[in-house]
């Protein structure tokens, strides 16, 4: 985009295009409950979840994400992306970073690329990261990718965990353009605690417990309980913060689109910040807990299925290890965003 005569150049980020992509293979609450303590009726009951997405064998991030992103760049239509964030849990190694892979792999040769780690929390940390790219004038135009394969990490035997991750990525490309633009991404409000950093963990595998020493960490683990109540609060808080940096109510939000967690925490989040439940847009029931992959995951189902006026408020909120949360206010593109839904039949590439 380019600046008139005179004028400033542009340097807040919109968003021009956004890509779900979820792998084919399906795995449902029955089969499941084939081998582990379960049924449909307590996982539907605890985590309002049917079914996740499962990557395939030899499938990693890396090829989730290039997945999400070549839709995405494709449906931006400018071939001009300068910049490349990944956010995920699980990289393809623990170095190098997945995001110039990526990069790599979709053409995007030379530019800027990094990976984003704040667990639930990286797809928004990754939007204030490019939103800070585009302001500082270091990218016009950003890709960020949230992609997890969470079946990499989560113990299968784990009946708590096993029911409610999902694999999958979700892409966005952010634009220099101006603030009264639809699209344009507007206030933040990021935090962290790391005396909590028990709660969400995989001990094993990094500096502090390396692998040849570690007996057994290798898993997934979270304390349902204490991060249920830590979600609820942090996500409502800082949610509420961002509106009133934006001295917007909750009334004013046209919808709100926290992180997928389970279909309990997306719903006690609207109760305690004060948004109606049916502008709480909700993706998990089909996908499942996708980590960093939630939002714009979710974002990309909502383009597909409503026709939301441009303009609009949209709130979104996350929480995730570390701990971490955050929160962000765009103003939607319109009922014409580009978009590539997520979902897709077994048998057909997205």
């Amino acid at each position: 985009m380019s600046a008139t005569a005179g004028s400033p150049t542009p340097r807040h980020a919109v968003l021009s295009a956004v890509a779900g992509w979820l792998p084919p293979c399906v795995v449902t609450n029955d089969e499941l409950a084939l081998r582990l303590d379960t049924d449909d009726a307590w996982i539907r009951t605890r985590t309002g979840i049917r079914r996740r997405h499962r990557a395939g064998p030899g499938q990693a991030t890396s090829d989730l994400a290039v997945e999400a992103g070549r839709r995405a760049v494709d449906l931006d239509g400018s071939g001009a992306v300068d910049a490349v964030i990944v956010a995920t849990t699980t990289p393809d190694r623990t170095c190098p970073a997945t995001a110039p892979l990526v990069a790599s792999r979709l053409g995007l040769r030379g530019v800027a690329a990094f990976d984003v780690s704040a667990v639930c929390t990286g797809f928004v940390y990754g939007l204030a990261s490019a939103s800070g790219l585009i302001a500082a004038g270091v990218a016009r135009r950003v890709l960020l990718v949230g992609a997890d394969v969470y079946s990499a990490i989560v113990d299968p035997d784990d009946r708590a965990n096993a029911v409610i991750f999902g694999d999958g990525a979700g892409a966005v490309v952010l634009r220099a353009g101006e603030a009264a633009e639809p699209g344009a991404v507007g206030y933040f409000d990021l935090g962290s605690d790391g005396s909590h950093e028990d709660l969400i963990m995989v001990a094993a595998g990094g500096s502090r417990r390396r692998v040849p020493d570690a007996a057994g960490g290798h898993h997934f683990t979270m304390r349902g309980r204490e991060v249920y109540r830590h979600a609820v609060t942090r996500m409502a808080r800082s949610a509420r913060s961002t509106l009133d940096q934006a001295g917007l109510k909750p009334r004013d939000v046209a919808l709100f689109v926290p992180h997928q967690a389970n279909l309990r925490i997306l719903r006690s989040v609207a109760d305690e910040l004060g948004v109606p439940r049916e502008r709480c847009a909700t993706h998990v029931e089909t996908a499942g807990n996708t980590g960093a992959a939630s939002i714009p995951l979710a974002l990309a189902d909502i383009a597909s299925r409503r026709d939301l006026p441009a303009r609009r408020p949209v709130l979104l909120t996350a929480f995730g290890g570390g701990l971490t949360w955050g929160s962000c206010l765009l103003s939607w593109p319109g009922p014409r965003t580009p978009h590539h839904p997520p979902h897709q039949r077994a048998d057909t590439p997205v």
